[in-house]
């Protein structure tokens, strides 16, 4: 028995030039220009600098010319399909990639800068011990043990069973132990050790021995799980101090470093810089908003592949060769003008989506109080623009602007809302800095805890659950009421 059965589907698909241009629109400043050199390379019709010629022959793109191609009632010839640049299929990357090099081509890569690993540093410094076989393979184990903080948080049981399975190093604990002395004397101080309380006493001991230190260190080694819990009372009482020693302790204490790898990681890491792409200044009270010109780079079509077209135009004998180049010249041509394009329109929806973010939010940009900021979604710019949310989204994850109050990425303009007791939409941005602002102004002696905070906030006009103020304390990085007390 036939069985027949209707389908019907409906689908948008984006085509080659679409993906691209949405991909541009992503792009920052730096990333940006790193495209155009790319394009400039790779498309010998796009020339860079401002065209010379006041007008511009655009003949190669008009209809007359598309039809003097069957002049003589002569098609030219060509393997091209169109269909495969209007697939329905996923776009494959290397239909997107320009097919212009030779088979002789070198290929071209992309050289970083190779830095020495936190590992590496450290080995090197051990290579100025003098240490037996054994020694050696056991220090070189315990640094290849230490993670990117300057830790090694493994059992000293497992590290001797590691050995003699790895390493068909045969030891015991105590040995291990005894070559860990050693490696906790490499630099940076405080690292290969076990715990942060290790590490802290490994800096102390650097550390001249003046009466603040040897009180910071007693207290660490002694008190350390009330110290941490910052139960200064119980510290004066047990080590019968003063207010003011035990506040030169704690000050030589905070000045150590909890990662001592920490400050070497940024040694192998490739640094980018951030290049604003607009600049917002306030000029007689209004605002000016401005596009950084490197987004605006002066493009043209080359001349010489125009007057290669219109060689073959006026030429009455038309070979197979020159249908052949003709057709490449005109691709080139047909991507260069899309090109210039595209960098047209980016320009456009950036200025434009950044303008109605800096008129959105016009009283911050006027005072830079972040109290001023507004509630804004996507949608809401999306909606006066006229473009799509994802575009919006395109433009602010990945764009910076320079304001008289630093450069801020555009993203952090965009926050949720809020009632206040009013009845009115207030930013939740607002309500963190009040949050903030309250914490920072707070009894340091004795701190105000979530339930505090939360009816403060109410009082101010801001009717706030507990939850709410931990959610929104956590995500500012700020600990609970014990962990800020001072003395």
């Amino acid at each position: 028995m036939l069985k027949q059965q209707l389908n019907f589907k409906l689908s948008q698909k984006l085509s080659p030039q679409q993906i691209q241009l949405m991909k541009m629109i992503q792009l920052p400043t730096q990333a940006f220009e790193q495209r155009i050199s790319q394009e400039l390379e790779e498309n010998p019709a796009l020339e860079g600098g401002k065209d010379e010629r006041d007008e511009f022959d655009d003949d190669f793109s008009n209809d007359e010319f598309d039809d003097n191609y069957d002049e003589g009632n002569e098609i030219i010839e060509t393997e091209i399909n169109v269909d495969d640049y209007l697939s329905d299929d996923e776009v494959p990357s290397y239909k997107l990639a320009a097919n212009n090099y030779s088979a002789d081509d070198d290929e071209r890569q992309t050289p970083y800068a190779a830095g020495t690993s936190f590992n590496q540093y450290l080995l090197t410094q051990l290579s100025t011990y003098r240490l037996n076989e054994e020694e050696k393979e056991i220090a070189e184990f315990l640094v290849g043990s230490v993670d990117e903080s300057g830790y090694i948080r493994r059992d000293m049981q497992d590290i001797v069973d590691d050995l003699a399975f790895t390493q068909n190093v045969y030891t015991t604990v105590e040995k291990v132990e005894k070559v860990l002395k050693t490696v906790q004397e490499l630099d940076p101080a405080g690292v290969a050790a076990r715990n942060l309380q290790e590490c802290l006493l490994i800096q102390l001991e650097r550390k001249e021995p003046t009466p603040a230190v040897v009180l910071a260190t007693d207290i660490i080694d002694e008190s350390f799980d009330q110290f941490s819990k910052k139960h200064y009372k119980k510290l004066i009482q047990k080590f019968e101090i003063t207010e003011d020693q035990l506040r030169e302790a704690i000050h030589e204490i905070e000045g150590l470093n909890p990662k001592p790898g920490g400050t070497y990681s940024g040694n192998n890491r490739i640094i980018e810089h951030v290049v604003p792409d607009f600049a917002i200044k306030i000029v007689d009270g209004e605002l000016d908003l401005t596009l950084n010109g490197r987004n605006a780079p002066e493009l043209h079509v080359s001349h010489d592949y125009k007057n290669m077209l219109k060689g073959y135009k006026e030429s009455k004998d038309k070979s197979k060769a020159q249908k052949d180049a003709v057709m490449f010249i005109k691709q080139k041509l047909d991507a260069a003008k899309w090109f210039i394009d595209a960098i047209k329109q980016r320009q456009q929806t950036l200025f434009v989506t950044m303008n109605a973010i800096m008129h959105h939010q016009k009283e911050y940009f006027l005072t830079g109080d972040e109290r001023k900021l507004k509630p804004m979604i996507l949608k809401d710019i999306a909606d006066k623009i006229g473009m799509d949310v994802s575009t919006v989204s395109r433009v602010a994850n990945s764009k910076y602007v320079d304001t008289p109050y630093g450069t801020k990425l555009i993203k952090e303009f965009f926050s949720e809302s809020m009632k206040n007791d009013q009845g009115e939409d207030v930013s939740t941005r607002e309500i963190k800095k009040i949050l903030e602002i309250t914490i920072a102004e707070e009894d340091k002696r004795k701190p105000l805890t979530d339930d505090k905070l939360a009816k403060i906030l109410l009082e101010k006009g801001y009717p706030i659950a507990r939850r709410t103020i931990a959610k929104y304390r956590e995500q500012l990085d700020l600990p609970v009421a014990r962990l800020r007390k001072e003395i």
